[in-house]
């Protein structure tokens, strides 16, 4: 899409963000659904060659190939045009390669095109198939790419010790690269159970049953070859099923991306927050503003894209997680109508990855406000004194420590000093008391 035609787009993903999102168009828009379809009733139509149910030749086949490889947008136009008459989209598609098959020479093998078959043959196979590769294609190459710049980051700063925050309040010290790979490894849990979850087809007639194909070839065990057929495509075939396929897998699939998400806004989040602590500064890129009124700012505004683009992806995953699995009696057309929509999660995803990219690649760590910051808050080794004059048996020592720390506005290292000064233990033990700052009170990490 031009610029021009972007700002007549309806959905940013086709208007503002085309240029992110683009790339989705092989698998998710109109085009490349007809495409896979056409994809899928010509695999179909040279299985049932193999099967001795008609006969097409090496050269006849490379012909067909030839005709999904090169499937063009004028290809999907003549398609459109015989719905108009159709009002059918599936069947338009078995028209037009009907003709097709007259062109290469195989007018008396046409009406094994979509033969025994309904609609949702083809797309419940078109469609997790086009799930399939943009996952394979797109989804992982960008989150692993931004779980690698997370990991770099995550090395880089495994050292650098920060003040934690529990409910708001100053805690035990942590360190930032460690906090960075908490998310890092809650993503990769997701992706785990993600690549365990089938890719699922339903393929077998008009109620599943196979009940065209039977009477037409009793002899062909129609499973079996369902099956293979499926499989062949790289996909696992439901059985039983309705009409239509169960959905369940693909709900899975869609609750993982959500979830994933999720634990990227928390991500998104927690950086906001560091960055409205002054944790982080931001690299400035020249000319860009930040504030039509206050010409200071730098906003983090990269980390407020991706949530909110991430929150729009949820949205759209839990709706068709819910819906698609429910269908009344063998089916609706409910399902068909929302699985259109089927590319907008992984857009809207795929913007917030982008996002976030842009968003860590201008973070530079403010070491001084977060010293400062621990300096600030000598308290926190409270928990490490107590902790070792327990290991001593001294006697109530976090009832000590909490009359000395609470209610006091501030405590530096001079207290804390005076403190262990005043405690009847041995000199070996103070100083070992003393050696505890918040700068390296920061466990195992």
């Amino acid at each position: 899409m031009n610029d021009q035609n972007s700002l007549l787009a309806i959905s940013p993903v086709d208007g503002r963000y085309c240029k992110t999102t683009k790339i989705l168009a092989k698998y998710f828009s109109e085009y490349a659904l007809i495409k896979y379809r056409v994809k899928v009733e010509v695999e179909y139509f040279k299985a049932l060659n193999k099967k001795k149910l008609l006969e097409i030749s090496k050269k006849d086949i490379n012909a067909l190939d030839f005709l999904v490889n090169n499937f063009a947008i004028e290809d999907a136009q003549k398609v459109k045009a015989f719905e108009k008459t159709t009002n059918h989209d599936v069947k338009a598609v078995e028209y037009y390669l009907k003709e097709k098959l007259e062109e290469i020479g195989l007018s008396k093998q046409k009406e094994f095109i979509h033969f025994g078959l309904t609609s949702q043959d083809i797309n419940n196979t078109a469609v997790p198939l086009s799930i399939k590769e943009s996952l394979e294609e797109v989804y992982f190459p960008a989150i692993d790419e931004l779980l690698k710049n997370l990991e770099k980051i995550s090395l880089e700063w495994k050292d650098k010790p920060m003040l934690a925050r529990t409910h708001g309040q100053a805690a035990s010290p942590t360190t930032i690269g460690k906090e960075i790979a908490v998310f890092i490894v809650r993503i990769k849990e997701q992706l785990k159970q993600m690549h365990q979850i089938p890719f699922s087809a339903k393929f077998g007639g008009a109620t599943g049953n196979f009940n065209a194909h039977n009477v037409a070839f009793p002899s062909i065990d129609w499973h079996d070859f369902a099956n293979k057929f499926v499989g062949d495509l790289g996909l696992t075939r439901s059985y039983p099923t309705t009409q239509i396929e169960h959905y369940d897998n693909t709900a899975s699939l869609l609750d993982c991306i959500n979830r994933i998400n999720i634990v990227l806004i928390d991500f998104s989040r927690d950086i906001w927050t560091y960055i409205s602590m002054d944790y982080f500064k931001q690299k400035l890129v020249k000319n860009e503003v930040g504030s039509s009124a206050m010409p200071h700012k730098v906003n983090p505004i990269d980390f407020e894209n991706a949530e909110g683009n991430l929150g729009v992806a949820n949205a759209i995953c839990n709706h068709l997680s819910s819906k698609l699995p429910i269908s009344r009696l063998q089916r609706d057309l409910t399902d068909s109508t929302v699985l259109r929509n089927i590319g907008m999660p992984f857009a809207h995803t795929l913007i917030s990855f982008t996002s976030l990219q842009r968003g860590i690649s201008k973070l530079i760590l403010n070491e001084q406000k977060i010293n400062e910051d621990l300096e600030s808050n000598w308290a926190v080794v409270s928990e490490a004194i107590q902790t070792i004059l327990r290991r001593e048996g001294f006697v109530n020592p976090y009832e000590k420590l909490k009359d000395f720390t609470r209610g006091k506005i501030e405590l530096n290292r001079q207290d804390i000093k005076q403190f262990i000064a005043q405690l009847k233990i041995s000199d070996k033990l103070k100083e070992e008391l003393s050696a505890i700052t918040p700068q390296n009170y920061i466990g195992s990490v």
